[in-house]
């Protein structure tokens, strides 16, 4: 599987946690992001079925052990008992996490792991890596979908992202309200709708552009998407439509002024009588663009985008971090006494304890506040969880959740943002407008914990 996926330093931790006879002990950690990527205003979970796949898999086979004790800074401590220990693990921890397509904020736990130490640690880097790429791509395909408002947005942004990249980045656009993707193997693997039509290619390699167009509806006549900017845009336009007639589904504009050609565009269209036609841009689009020429009434029915929301390519990572903030020496789920753990450093300070994040809405449904509290905290009258179980002792507590139900949740996650934080322009000043409040009793833990490791570091 893809136990191996990982840093080596979780890996030596592993081994000396083992050697060092902490197997029994039990941690509690927490994935997190410190703060918003600047021009964010919210985020968007995303990329927790694939961890939970990972950890339902995770297993060392005979050819990994065989490489890990080939590793020189590995070596000494692939003794035969490591060995032994890594062919039989499993995860066998409890997982509690934000559902795919809430909207979160700074520093409020999207996962929530109890589980063995060893455990605990080994799963640290693959959770980063799958939620921290899925959070960012959904967080910035959000803002596009925003920005086009009642206009469909497709992902088109394969060929700018890795194999694997873009297979998450297709999901994580659909789940957010893209209404398709390009790429077929995303379509197969997660029943995603996939669109496009054809490239510039398919018009060059005839010997005009009405061949071209002639072909193309012969060989799919319930399909006619044309491609009309190869030559000239406006010439394109008036083929496309004495030539498909009223089998033309729509035209494509790749390039040029999109405002001003699907003006023009759409009078030909119409005056040819095609005005079902739907009008495709792509380009070089992103939010910021597709809000522009929202603003200037360009009649655009589709919007393709590729490179920017596949690489969110003004905050191309998010900063999510997996941190201890609990541990203890009974197995997961057992009553036991658990110590609070809580790092203090400049910029870095986390928060002791397990949490859960108590969200609450005003009279019109809309977020109002959202408060992170000790898990053990009863809620406030009015107040939401976040976090909910998905896995009980390294098993699924119900089946994984459709893409339908978490597109639903991201319509509902959005619409309940206020308005200002709902805008797409870029906020010159970094950081959350929007900040989690910290529970009373949680407040005193971080002081009660700072006093403790203060004292014991003298």
């Amino acid at each position: 599987m893809d136990a191996l996926h990982t840093d080596l330093y979780q890996l030596t931790m592993a081994a000396g946690y083992f050697h060092r006879g902490m197997t029994s002990r039990v941690a509690t950690c927490e994935l997190f992001v410190r703060r918003l990527p600047r021009h964010r205003r919210f985020l968007v979970a995303m990329g927790l079925d694939r961890v939970v796949r990972h950890l339902e898999g995770l297993r060392f086979t005979d050819e990994q052990i065989a490489y890990l004790s080939a590793i020189p800074a590995l070596a000494d401590a692939m003794t035969p008992a490591f060995c032994s220990y890594l062919r039989s693990f499993r995860f066998h921890g409890d997982v509690w996490a934000v559902p795919e397509g809430t909207v979160f904020f700074p520093n409020e736990p999207l996962l929530r792991v109890t589980a063995p130490l060893i455990e605990a640690q080994l799963i640290e880097t693959f959770a980063l890596s799958a939620i921290n790429h899925a959070t960012a791509i959904a967080s910035k395909a959000a803002r596009v979908v925003l920005a086009a408002g009642d206009a469909g947005v497709m992902e088109f942004g394969t060929r700018r992202a890795h194999p694997e990249a873009a297979l998450d980045a297709a999901r994580a656009a659909y789940a957010v309200g893209c209404v398709g993707t390009s790429n077929v193997e995303a379509g197969m693997r997660f029943g995603i709708p996939v669109l496009g039509t054809a490239a510039h290619m398919w018009t060059m390699a005839h010997p005009t552009e009405e061949a071209a167009f002639e072909s193309y509806v012969a060989v799919f006549p319930s399909a006619a998407i044309l491609l009309i900017d190869t030559y000239d845009t406006l010439v394109g336009a008036a083929r496309a439509a004495a030539i498909a007639r009223d089998k033309l589904k729509g035209v494509r504009l790749d390039s040029g002024d999109l405002g001003a050609l699907s003006v023009a565009v759409r009078g030909i269209l119409d005056a040819a009588g095609c005005a079902s036609a739907k009008i495709v841009a792509s380009g070089d689009l992103n939010e910021h663009r597709i809000a522009e020429l929202r603003r200037a009434g360009a009649p655009i029915d589709l919007y393709g985008v590729g490179t920017d929301l596949v690489t969110s390519i003004d905050a191309p990572s998010l900063g999510g971090v997996y941190k201890l903030v609990e541990i203890g020496g009974v197995e997961p789920g057992a009553a036991g006494e658990r110590t609070p753990i809580a790092k203090f450093s400049e910029g870095k300070a986390t928060l002791p304890g397990a949490h859960q994040v108590h969200r609450f809405r005003d009279q019109a449904g809309k977020l109002a506040r959202d408060v992170i509290a000790l898990d053990s905290e009863p809620l406030d009258a009015g107040a939401e969880p976040l976090l909910a179980p998905v896995m009980k002792r390294g098993a699924r507590v119900a089946p994984p959740e459709g893409l339908d139900a978490i597109r639903a949740r991201v319509r509902e996650q959005l619409g309940a943002l206020p308005e200002a934080m709902r805008r797409i322009d870029d906020d010159p000043a970094p950081g959350a407008p929007f900040a989690a409040e910290v529970s009373p009793q949680l407040g005193a833990l971080v002081e009660a914990v700072r006093a403790r490791v203060v004292a014991g570091a003298r």
